[in-house]
């Protein structure tokens, strides 16, 4: 099971890759609101599980703050490294720097760049009221795409975002390295 947003990506890594593994989204639009994120894992993976299939979850923690762990620790199931889905495409350290240069990093995936007018604008409501993007984006100083699979269509995608919320944007290549290490070693069954 894995991260709306994460889905795709991992279902081509695993096709490449030869895994035999069936990916099952969750809504990504659960992001806005991570609290939720727990249940519906859980309720997935118990729907699985009972159908005797081996169970990873292609989440980090996501804004959980444990309680994704807390799901895995109970249903004996493995996630994602990290406390997000940037860490994951990036590697944790180098996104550390990211905030450390400047605690107003806005981050974007490919993902979020494609869909950024419905999960973020639309949802926000920034779209019919404009005079909330101070509110919502003021203490941001840039925003930093994670480019897994840049090109020039999405180039102009991550541009009008970062316009969108008045911010200069950062590309930074990170392609599916990390996920796809961080998919193998979920993947790798258990010793013993």
């Amino acid at each position: 099971m894995a991260c709306g947003a994460l889905a795709q990506p991992a279902a081509a890594i695993a096709e490449r890759r030869g895994w035999p593994v069936e990916v099952h989204p969750l809504p990504p639009l659960l992001h806005n609101q991570p609290q939720l994120i727990a249940d519906e894992v859980r309720a997935l993976a118990e729907r699985l599980l009972a159908t005797g299939r081996r169970v990873a979850v292609g989440y980090a923690d996501c804004g959980t703050y444990g309680a994704l762990d807390e799901v895995c620790r109970d249903l004996a199931v493995e996630r994602l490294p990290g406390l997000h889905c940037y860490d994951v495409l990036a590697g944790p350290e180098r996104l550390a720097r990211f905030f450390e240069e400047q605690p107003g990093t806005y981050v974007l995936t490919d993902f979020l760049v494609r869909s950024f007018a419905r999960t973020v604008l639309r949802e926000l409501g920034l779209d019919r009221y404009p005079e909330l993007r101070d509110d919502y984006f003021g203490t941001y100083t840039r925003v930093v795409w994670l480019a897994q699979e840049p090109d020039d269509e999405l180039r102009g995608l991550a541009e009008q975002a970062a316009a969108a919320i008045g911010l200069p944007l950062t590309v930074v290549d990170t392609g599916h390295a990390g996920l796809e290490s961080a998919l193998a070693g979920l993947l790798t069954p258990p010793a013993g």
